[in-house]
């Protein structure tokens, strides 16, 4: 790991001033870790090294685009560095969605509020819950996307009806919940009971509330 000095011009200010890039090597790059990839932040998601590569000094990774989400495959090699890029976490609320437009504000002052386009906020917007705890992801004083907690408990709004002999098959039928998500739920889940999502995977964990 190596850092250095990068000077900034500061606008209408006319001052410059000094920040720390931190720059990793090949051997530093790890799962979690963000670097910068083309000017946007990646987290690398997969990082593994195959008998041929190592002695080569070649990995292959595969590394999630924070800001549109997509998967990248990268071949890295043992001359390349990497700067580590400067993500912050910040819990707002998210307070509702209107014509595309998602709508948060920030926890200690509800009165100052922003919006999110669809774009931005992508598959994460399938999980919102409205008045719900989110993390905003930012990188250079701009938010980037939404990262709802990791297993969140959602009603389940639709749901087909299942033939009880059905349900003892182990299978699989898709229903809508009160976001408007579309999830595989085993057969004995009906509508009105309320399931544990997985937001990452966007799948179906355990059902925590039977309809009444």
């Amino acid at each position: 790991m190596t850092s250095s000095l990068k000077p900034l011009y500061a606008g209408k200010s006319g001052f410059f001033y000094l920040i720390n890039i931190v720059m990793l090597s090949y051997t530093e790059l790890k799962p979690g870790r963000v670097i910068i990839v083309d000017g946007q932040p990646y987290e690398i998601l997969d990082y593994s090294f195959s008998k041929m590569q190592r002695q080569k000094g070649v990995v292959q990774s595969k590394m999630r685009n924070l800001i549109n989400g997509k998967i990248l495959s990268k071949s890295i090699h043992s001359n390349e560095n990497f700067e580590e890029a400067e993500i912050k976490k910040v819990e707002v609320k998210y307070l509702y969605n209107h014509r595309g437009e998602y709508w948060f504000s920030e926890l200690k002052d509800p009165s100052k509020r922003f919006s999110l386009t669809e774009e931005v906020v992508s598959e994460a917007g399938k999980f919102l819950k409205n008045n719900s705890e989110v993390s905003a992801i930012i990188f250079q004083d701009k938010v980037i996307n939404i990262k709802p907690p990791i297993k969140v408990d959602l009603k389940v709004k639709s749901a087909p009806p299942s033939d009880k002999g059905d349900t003892a098959t182990g299978g699989k039928k898709p229903v809508i919940l009160e976001t408007d998500a579309k999830v595989n739920v085993p057969l004995f889940v009906n509508t009105g009971d309320v399931i544990r999502v997985n937001t990452d995977s966007g799948e179906y964990v355990e059902r925590v509330e039977k309809a009444h």
